[in-house]
């Protein structure tokens, strides 16, 4: 097997695009699983699409536009859910699907052709620029440092809001917060990874991680590593069978969940407590 190509400066971007879009979308991963929000990346990686395309229209940078609707739709998701009534999910579809309405009639909107923008929904690690590189680096530094800075704060509001509100833990802040870095790391995302495929690698390795520990620390870690790993197999997956990058990455993942789902000591205690105590097993789960 010939792996001089690893030696390009292309696929060694690649490779640091792949570290870089794992750490960062498997930590922001963590939240969207714990706080059970997982539609969020699909309604905020549109947002960012509609952005861009807004901003090929008028003339601006289109990752200002994208970094524009995604933390707006962001910043609406939750007074929307407090003033209707709704839960996250609710509200996170409602924006969705204006997301997705917006972005369809702004392309029907451009003269030309649409390659461009069509390329951020689908991403092209391969392509990578070395700003693209810089704004991954950016965000993963900041998602890991405020993770680290304020990770008593997060535990608590992701462990009970209520009670976290009750010690006085900015918890409204800190959701708003998760949200940004959510939208954040989704936009510097679009163009390596793509929209359509962002959403798995959010929640794939932080859903694997999810199934071998208990412990948040160790949930951070293992979604990290198992994002990188997803990454980079899939970027070699990618040259031996001359399949898309991005496809192959997301693939990667799934597998890795897959294998985290089988092995998973929470399935061994699942099985035990349906075994020998039923009755409390079917009340909490409603049934």
């Amino acid at each position: 097997m010939d792996l001089s190509i690893f030696g390009y400066q292309f696929m060694q971007n690649a490779i640091l695009a792949a570290f870089l879009g794992g750490v960062a979308c498997a930590t922001v991963g963590v939240f969207v699983v714990l706080m059970g929000i997982s539609f969020i990346g699909v309604c905020l990686a549109h947002a960012a699409f509609a952005g861009a395309i807004l901003g090929v229209l008028l003339g601006f940078n289109p990752l200002l536009g994208a970094f524009i609707f995604s933390l707006g739709t962001a910043a609406i998701i939750g007074p929307l859910a407090t003033r209707g009534e709704l839960n996250l999910d609710t509200s996170i579809g409602v924006l969705f699907s204006l997301m997705l309405g917006l972005a369809f009639i702004l392309m029907g909107l451009m003269s030309g052709p649409k390659t461009q923008m069509l390329s951020l929904l689908w991403g092209s690690i391969l392509t990578v620029s070395k700003t693209d590189l810089i704004l991954l680096g950016v965000v993963a530094a900041i998602v890991v440092g405020l993770v680290t800075l304020f990770y008593k704060e997060i535990q608590a509001v992701l462990f009970n809001r209520d009670i976290a509100l009750a010690v006085g833990i900015p918890a409204g802040l800190i959701i708003y917060g998760i949200l940004f870095l959510t939208g954040s790391t989704i936009t510097v995302s679009l163009s390596p990874i793509g929209g359509l495929l962002i959403f798995s690698l959010i929640i794939n390795p932080a859903a694997a991680a999810y199934q071998l520990t208990y412990s948040l620390k160790k949930m951070f870690l293992l979604a990290a590593i198992f994002g990188i790993v997803s990454g980079w197999i899939g970027l070699l997956a990618s040259y031996l069978f001359n399949v898309p990058s991005g496809a192959a990455i997301i693939v990667a993942s799934s597998l890795i969940f897959g294998l985290a789902a089988l092995f998973s000591p929470k399935r061994k205690i699942k099985r035990w407590q349906v075994r020998d105590e039923p009755s409390r097993v079917f009340q909490s789960t409603g049934k």
